[in-house]
C-alpha cells in the first residue's frame, strides 16, 4: 500500500476529486475500518467534530488538522491504519471559512480533541501530523501544550482575553510534519504584493515595487524572471511595510469596537436615550472586514535561483503556472478576513502560528518530510524547521514531489518515511504487520 515501486501513468492521476487540501482514494481503507464521527466541545463552548479511522485495539493515534481545510478524507489516513495505527481528523471550528480564524481559539478545539482521545478513547500515544498549514497549527499548539501554566499565553493576538493556562492541553508524545509550509503569515509576508498603493483599489499599482514589471526582471512565465538583490531587498521591505500597515488598521478597528464596547457595559448604559444606546450598540456589534488585494506575489514563484537548495521545482505557485493573473483573480489566500483574524492567522509580524518558532519547543521525536517540487513550502524551509527544534530525536527527509504528494509514487515513498519512523517508536495494534509488537 506505501510501497516505493513505480506507477503507471494511471497511477500518477487522483482517482478521486480533490477533498479539502489532499486527494485520496478511500476504497484502500484495510478491511475493517470503522470511521466515527466524533463531536467535540471547546472550553469555551465552541462546537467542532472529528473523524475516527480504527479497527480496534490500536494504542496509538495520528491527529491531523488544518485551520480551515476538510483533511477527514486526508491522503495519510490509509497507511497509517494499514501500519496498526489509529487516525483522527479534526475539523476545526472555522471549517473550510477562515474569514474568522483566529488561531488561539483553534487550539481549544484541539486541546479538547487530545483530552476525548486520551480519556475517553483511551489512547496511550498521541502523533500530531501537520500537513501544509496544518504544520504550524499543530506546532503552535505542541507549543503551548509544552509550556506548564502560568506560563501559557492569555489572550489572542488582538489582545483579548483567552486564557489558556485555565485549559486542559495534553501534550502529544510525538510530532510529524509532512509538506508543512512556515505558517499562515509567515507564507503571507511573502507573497503579498509590496505594489498595492491603495487598499480600496485592486488596480493601483507603484511599478517600482511590482515584481510583474519587465522593468524589474519580470518575463511571461513560461519564460523564467530574474531579479536582482536590489529589488529584493527594497521588496522584502515594502511587503514588511504594507503589512505593518494593515496590522494598524485591523488593531484600529478593533480598538474603536472595544470602546463602543465598554460604553455599552458601563454603569448607567440603560438610563441613556434610546437613540445614544441604539447607536452605540451598533457600533460595538458591527462586523469589521479587511479586503486584502493581491495577494500572490512572492518574486519565489518565478525565479527558482531562489530557495534553491535542493529544490525541484518550476516556475509557478500551488495555485496555477500564472501567478501574474492569479494576483488580480477573484479568491485567492487571506482575501477577505476580519480584523482578529488578520492578526492572528494571516499578519506575518502578529501571528503566534510561527512553524519555526513553535518547533523550538518541541522536543518529543519529531519527523519532518519535505517536498523538493514545493511551491509553497520550500526544502530550506524544511531544513530550518529540523534545525530549530531542541529534539534529541528528530528525522528529515525529502522527496521529489510536489506541495501536496504528486507524483503518486512520490507521495507513496513520502507515507512510507511516515510509517518507518513511527513503528520503532510507538507501539501499534496487536497483530499489526508492521507495528511495534
Amino acid at each position: 500500500m506505501t510501497g516505493s515501486g513505480e506507477a503507471s501513468a494511471a497511477d500518477e492521476q487522483p482517482r478521486v476529486g480533490t477533498v479539502g487540501i489532499g486527494v485520496v482514494d478511500f476504497d484502500r481503507l484495510p478491511a475493517g475500518t470503522a470511521s466515527t464521527v466524533v463531536p467535540i466541545r471547546a472550553a469555551d463552548g465552541a462546537a467542532s467534530r472529528g473523524v475516527l479511522y480504527a479497527r480496534g485495539g490500536e494504542k496509538t493515534v495520528m491527529v491531523v488538522s488544518h485551520p480551515r481545510g476538510d483533511l477527514s478524507r486526508f491522503y495519510a489516513a490509509p497507511a497509517i491504519v494499514e501500519a496498526g495505527y489509529a487516525f483522527y481528523a479534526h475539523q476545526t471550528r472555522t471549517l473550510n471559512n477562515d474569514v474568522d480564524c483566529e488561531h488561539e481559539r483553534l487550539l481549544l478545539d484541539l486541546a479538547a480533541a487530545l483530552t476525548h482521545l486520551r480519556d475517553e478513547r483511551g489512547f496511550d500515544r498521541v502523533i500530531l501530523l501537520g500537513n501544509s498549514g496544518g504544520g504550524s497549527l499543530m506546532a503552535f499548539y505542541q507549543q503551548q501544550a509544552s509550556t506548564p501554566p502560568p506560563d501559557r499565553l492569555r489572550d489572542t493576538a488582538a489582545g483579548e482575553p483567552l486564557d489558556l493556562n485555565e485549559v486542559a492541553m495534553p501534550k502529544a508524545d510525538g510530532v510529524v510534519l509532512l509538506g508543512a509550509h512556515p505558517g499562515q503569515g509567515s507564507f503571507m509576508l511573502r507573497a503579498i504584493d509590496p505594489s498595492v498603493i491603495d487598499e480600496g483599489d485592486p488596480l493601483a499599482v507603484d511599478p517600482d515595487l511590482d515584481m510583474y514589471n519587465a522593468a524589474n526582471g519580470y518575463r511571461e512565465p513560461p519564460e523564467p524572471s530574474t531579479y536582482s538583490e536590489e529589488f529584493l531587498q527594497r521588496y522584502r521591505a515594502a511587503q514588511r511595510a504594507r503589512v505593518a500597515r494593515l496590522d494598524a488598521r485591523a488593531r484600529g478597528l478593533i480598538a474603536e469596537q472595544r470602546r463602543y464596547r465598554d460604553m455599552r457595559d458601563a454603569p448607567g448604559f440603560a438610563d441613556l436615550p434610546i437613540e445614544e444606546r441604539t447607536r452605540i450598540t451598533r457600533h460595538a456589534t458591527v462586523g469589521h472586514y479587511l479586503v486584502v488585494h493581491r495577494t500572490e506575489a512572492d518574486p519565489a514563484y518565478l525565479d527558482v535561483r531562489l530557495h534553491a537548495e535542493r529544490s525541484t521545482r518550476r516556475a509557478a505557485s500551488i495555485l496555477g503556472p500564472r501567478p501574474d493573473e492569479i494576483n488580480y483573480a477573484p479568491g485567492g489566500f487571506g482575501r477577505l478576513v476580519t480584523p482578529r483574524a488578520w492578526l492572528s492567522t494571516w499578519s506575518g509580524l502578529s501571528t503566534r502560528a510561527v512553524l519555526v518558532e513553535s518547533l523550538k519547543s518541541v522536543d518529543v521525536p519529531l519527523l519532518l518530510v519535505g517536498f523538493t517540487g514545493d511551491n509553497l513550502g520550500f526544502p530550506d524551509d524544511t531544513q530550518a524547521q529540523y534545525d530549530a527544534s531542541p529534539a534529541a530525536d528528530k528525522t528529515i527527509r525529502f522527496h521529489d514531489g510536489d506541495h501536496f504528494g504528486f507524483p503518486v509514487v512520490q507521495r507513496e515513498k513520502a507515507l512510507q518515511t511516515v510509517v518507518d519512523w513511527l513503528t520503532p517508536r510507538f507501539p501499534a495494534a496487536s497483530g499489526s504487520p508492521e507495528g511495534v509488537r
